[in-house]
């Protein structure tokens, strides 16, 4: 559908975050319907409130901004992996325990209920600082402070990413002692919250201060250049623009890109490894996790992964903004601060977040001069050559599948007693 034809009603529209038209049919496209005001004015959409959406399964939501639905459908992908890869590294029997829990009796698959904690954030509004963690000062590239201290950080205590990763650990670890004939729904809504909290942990930007986490952190890419004053919607030469920020570059355009990027064999089924296979959905990301699980987990990455579940029991100081420097802080570091021996978000995280220092923040980025291009080798082919975007991924599902292990291994054995 070309945008200069477009009438009162924006029907079946298909989009993607190249900000570019695609059939229903395309690989990997996401179909959402919006009734639109005429063309004319659709750009200053962004500034009415309760903008009206309609998901794929026709439900409404009010309080749906037009901007966030589209965002939000970008990071889905994402998550959908994390989730995947953790279901594919799931301890023999815990499947089905957590199946119950989410009352998924057929067709279970945890990429189905990855981002349930975006779609309940907009009328969950007091959920939304679990997505991320603002450390205090924090000012990347010159500066990345990722304090221990909890206190230390931007909000409410207990509000972000890092505790949430915590309080849902702890829910699930308590139901080990109850009824596994009855899951309450606070039992059933921790899993969920705890599958998407811990995929948000591992986009860097979720991890960030500067910018809102770099959501207001305007940037031109594919060469389509947007600004804060475009709204979210803008006709140039015909072409549909949306607002492209770092924290919107990071939650779907490169994980796309890691996707587009994957080798067409893996598009092919693998007859003999019906332990991959039998956990896909038939989703245009399935040929980039037979790729990461054959290629990378087994083999490449092999020697590394078990060290990316470990929890160290030295933590460094808390005004010392790296996590090089290391120190024992003995009974100053308490399992309510987010981490103990075996879930330890904040340590986990630490390293995600020095990297907006190392390159992942644009050295170039400048919000008073005009808007840096990061569709450049110096950027995204860095990026794409050190398989930056696929590894972050990797170790979300690592480390959701290591958690999920501990909490319903325990409950197993609970259980047998």
């Amino acid at each position: 559908m070309n945008p200069s034809t477009a009438g009162p009603t924006l029907y079946g529209v298909v989009y993607k975050r190249t900000s570019e038209w695609f059939p229903p049919s395309a690989p990997g496209a996401t179909e959402m319907k919006f009734t639109l005001l005429p063309t004319i004015i659709i750009s200053g959409l962004a500034f009415l409130p309760g903008t009206r959406a309609w998901r794929n399964d026709g439900t409404f939501s009010r309080d749906y901004y037009l901007k966030d639905a589209l965002a939000d459908r970008g990071a889905r992908t994402g998550h959908a992996i994390v989730a995947t890869i953790a279901q594919l590294r799931l301890n023999d029997g815990i499947l089905p325990t957590i199946c119950q829990i989410l009352n998924l009796p057929t067709s279970c698959r945890l990429a189905s209920v990855a981002s349930w904690a975006d779609q309940v954030k907009h009328t969950r509004h007091w959920t939304k600082p679990m997505h991320h963690v603002k450390p205090l000062g924090d000012n990347p590239p010159k500066s990345c402070p990722f304090p221990a201290d909890s206190k230390e950080w931007e909000g409410k205590e207990g509000a972000n990413v890092l505790s949430a990763i915590r309080t849902n650990t702890n829910i699930l670890r308590q139901f080990q002692n109850g009824n596994p004939l009855g899951v309450p729904r606070e039992v059933s809504e921790a899993l969920k919250f705890l599958i998407h909290f811990v995929g948000d942990m591992h986009q860097p930007f979720h991890t960030v201060t500067r910018l809102d986490g770099g959501t207001k952190a305007y940037v031109e890419w594919r060469n389509r250049i947007t600004s804060k004053s475009s709204g979210p919607w803008l006709f140039v030469e015909h072409d549909l623009i949306f607002e492209v920020d770092l924290h919107a570059l990071w939650d779907g355009d490169l994980v796309e890109e890691a996707i587009g990027a994957t080798p067409e064999k893996w598009g092919e089924r693998l007859s003999e490894r019906n332990d991959i296979e039998s956990h896909l959905r038939g989703k245009h990301y399935d040929p980039l996790i037979r790729m990461i699980q054959v290629e990378y987990i087994e083999k490449a990455w092999a020697s590394e992964v078990e060290s990316w579940t470990e929890c160290s029991t030295t933590k460094p100081l808390s005004h010392g903004g790296g996590i090089d420097e290391q120190v024992v802080l003995q009974s100053k570091w308490q399992a309510s601060d987010t981490d103990d021996g075996s879930v330890c978000p904040w340590y986990w995280a630490a390293p995600i977040h020095k990297s907006t220092c190392e390159g992942i923040w644009p050295k170039e980025f400048d919000e008073s001069k005009p808007l840096v291009q990061l569709d450049v080798d110096e950027y995204v082919g860095k990026i794409a050559k050190e398989m930056v975007v696929e590894k972050l991924l990797t170790k979300g599902g690592v480390r959701l599948a290591a958690v999920l292990n501990f909490v319903f291994a325990q409950r197993e054995a609970g259980s047998g007693e």
